[in-house]
């Protein structure tokens, strides 16, 4: 992985990755080729928006229809990601990556500015990648509620604009 920040573009391949679950297992994105791809970005595991955001992923049926691969990315360990995974029975992999390096390199992570105080840390993003390992859609800036909706209109829009029914 490189140092440099390549901020994906809607259209172009999704930057590789490999990370790892809570269960040492390596997801890499050609590991779900054909399937749509929600990568969700978020700062810290069992903290309240997170959990919301990642129990509304867990029960949209409209995703499960269309067989998108969820995949939650922070930089919390392993023992974190499988302690938040059992308590909310979250049926998709938490991938680690400590240190942000990957994070870093697609500009999710860095300045943020949360109530009006300036931070550095993980941005809340989404990035939906396309069947083919194209980004198809991206948030940049995430507002839990409904957001597991819009990323679900957003594969429709897609399978729509391909004709795909």
């Amino acid at each position: 992985m490189s140092d440099s920040v390549q901020v994906p573009v809607v259209g172009e391949e999704f930057p590789a990755f490999t990370l790892m679950d809570a269960a040492g297992q390596a997801h890499s994105l050609p590991d779900f080729a054909g399937r749509y791809v929600v990568l969700y970005v978020y700062p810290k595991d069992d903290t309240p928006g997170c959990t919301q955001e990642a129990c509304d992923f867990r029960d949209n049926a409209l995703l499960r229809e269309h067989g998108a691969a969820i995949l939650g990315v922070s930089a919390d360990d392993a023992d974190s990601h499988a302690r938040f995974a059992e308590k909310f029975s979250l049926p998709f992999p938490l991938l680690s990556d400590p240190g942000a390096a990957f994070l870093r390199s697609i500009g999710s992570y860095g300045t943020k500015n949360m109530y009006g105080k300036v931070t550095e840390g993980i941005k809340r993003q989404t990035f939906l990648i396309g069947p083919d390992g194209r980004l198809v859609k991206s948030w940049l800036a995430v507002k839990v509620d409904g957001h597991a909706d819009h990323v679900a209109a957003a594969i429709e829009k897609d399978r729509a604009a391909k004709g795909v029914k």
